[in-house]
């Protein structure tokens, strides 16, 4: 599968990356269910064929991880901008939240 730059909704993101985990883990599964199946002869391609798999599993699980790095990244870095920008309402709605917690706790 190959990952656009576009923004996807979380959902469509989730559900392509599992798929892509499980097509990688079926593929080494009936990998191993041939292994088990094959003279000595064959096993050596066999395994090959495995750690191939598990490569392009890695792979696509790196891709993954570097790209929500990335977005935590651009994200942090657009909560500090808003800070600077903005540090009294951010003061404001802390302290709102504080107390709502504050007040929340109390409660029980």
């Amino acid at each position: 599968m190959t990952y656009e730059t576009t923004p996807m909704p979380l959902e469509t993101r989730k559900e392509g990356f599992m798929k892509d985990v499980k097509d990688a883990v079926d593929g080494a599964d009936a990998r191993l269910t041939d292994m088990a199946h094959t003279t000595a002869e064959g096993l050596a391609s066999a395994r090959s064929a495995a750690q191939d798999a598990m490569g392009e599993a890695r792979s696509r699980f790196d891709d993954v991880r570097r790209r929500a790095s990335h977005q935590a990244h651009c994200a942090a870095d657009a909560t500090q901008h808003y800070v600077r920008e903005n540090p009294w309402q951010v003061l404001g709605g802390a302290a709102v939240a504080g107390f709502l917690i504050g007040f929340l706790i109390t409660r029980r």
